[in-house]
């Protein structure tokens, strides 16, 4: 039996500074047949100049489009990929040579929608654990990054600004899909720059830390999307 490809949209806007190694860490997977889509969403430093220096080659896709957000650059790249399996990684992101592998077997050997793995933020290491409705109704524990099985990818809802993972997977879950756990870690995320990736410890949001003003508007807007999630999604706080 034939490996399925693997489309990999990486969507990015001002991340000129981490992109190229999030590019070479997928050009550097083992065991797997890919496709790299690269959306440059409106970014005004040097992605485009890096870009070009990816522009031949024979499994990159380069789109240059006005600043739409994350989502509706996700969903540009989706309209553009021919694999039978996608992952949407942020620009900030460092793949583990096996990633794409480890995930795929773990699609592949079951009937899931989506593969997960462990992952990297900095210096802390998250540990997501084995699938569960109940846990992911409550909580949002799996990264955008998981591999999603092309047939039944829902598309993204463009007018989701925060949480776009969480909604994903539970509008997957509402059709009746579910997730694989992988163990270990598959990737690693870059602290330096606050892009798509950045993120705050959850004790931050709560006494004494959410009393500081930036972290208290941080706050604010993180409950403000969390509640957005829950009404669409008909979950209970």
């Amino acid at each position: 039996m034939s490996w399925p490809v693997i489309s990999v949209i990486i969507p990015t806007y001002n991340h000129a500074s981490s992109l190229g190694e999030t590019i070479e860490s997928v050009l550097r997977q083992e065991g797997v047949e890919l496709e790299l889509i690269v959306v440059n969403d409106g970014s005004t430093d040097q992605t485009r100049e890096l870009l070009n220096a990816y522009q031949e080659h024979p499994n990159i896709t380069i789109i240059h489009q006005e600043n739409a957000g994350r989502n509706p650059a996700r969903n540009r790249g989706f309209r553009e990929a021919i694999g039978d399996q996608l992952i949407f990684l942020d620009a900030d992101a460092n793949l583990d040579t096996d990633a794409l592998f480890k995930l795929s077997q773990a699609l592949r050997g079951s009937g899931a929608s989506f593969a997960y793995g462990d992952f990297k933020y900095g210096f802390a290491h998250f540990k997501t654990g084995p699938f569960s409705v109940d846990r992911l109704h409550k909580m949002n524990y799996v990264h955008i990054a998981a591999l999603i099985r092309r047939s039944d990818f829902p598309g993204l809802d463009e007018a989701i600004k925060r949480f776009q993972d969480w909604d994903l997977w539970l509008t997957i879950v509402e059709r009746g899909g579910y997730g694989v756990y992988v163990p270990g870690e598959t990737m690693r995320f870059s602290t330096q720059e606050r892009g798509i990736s950045s993120w705050m410890p959850k004790s931050w949001y709560h006494a004494p830390w959410k009393w500081l003003p930036w972290i208290r508007s941080r706050a604010r807007a993180y409950q403000a999307a969390k509640r957005i999630i829950q009404k669409k999604h008909s979950l209970t706080s």
